[in-house]
């Protein structure tokens, strides 16, 4: 069952950053509820398969009740690790996904509890828009999770914040009339194995 639901907005875009919101928005629906920020896997298929191997072992930041996980699991991606710090919607994914190996775990994206380098792909497909929502202004992101974003995956993010020596980068355009960006993030051999795409 697909989320339609326009009562669920937030009065203000600032709660997109609060874990409050998020609660009480998977509270009202039931484990087979799915919502899809931007794009879902079908539109994204193409671009996901040319980047990321079918045996990467791929984070998914701030999950939320999307089908993107259970989508690329179904075409062959079976290393994946959901995150969010929803409990609610990790409870729901996990009995959701329950015939499936994916890991589902309560985690702040600002406080990843994972080793550099420990995934081959991480994706986030709309967290750090909501994240970026926390002042209202999601072109002056907190230092707070400039800080993070840079500690734990090196630099991924906005392409202002993308240029860095050990990433190379590529900027893809997906949509006809309006108009979504995938940021390609490849870290330099040098610099180890990561790819991300958000």
């Amino acid at each position: 069952m697909r989320d339609n639901d326009l009562a669920v907005l937030p009065k203000d875009n600032t709660e997109y950053s609060t874990k409050k919101y998020w609660d009480e928005r998977y509270e009202k629906g039931s484990h087979d509820v799915v919502f899809d920020w931007f794009k879902t896997y079908s539109d994204i298929k193409d671009l996901i398969n040319t980047y990321i191997k079918k045996d990467a072992k791929i984070l998914m930041l701030g999950c939320g009740n999307s089908s993107l996980s259970e989508d690329m699991y179904n075409d062959g991606y079976s290393e994946i690790v959901n995150i969010d710090f929803s409990e609610v919607v990790i409870d729901q994914m996990k009995e959701r996904c329950s015939q499936t190996t994916m890991k589902w775990e309560v985690m702040d994206v600002l406080d990843l509890k994972y080793n550099s380098n420990e995934f081959d792909a991480i994706i986030d497909k709309g967290t750090m828009d909501a994240l970026m929502c926390e002042k209202g202004d999601v072109w002056d992101p907190s230092p707070q999770l400039i800080s993070v974003v840079t500690r734990e995956i090196d630099g991924v993010e906005r392409k202002r914040f993308l240029t860095r020596d050990a990433f190379e980068l590529e900027v893809l355009t997906l949509g006809t009339s309006f108009h979504y960006f995938a940021y390609i993030c490849k870290k330099k051999k040098e610099s180890g194995s990561l790819d991300s795409l958000e």
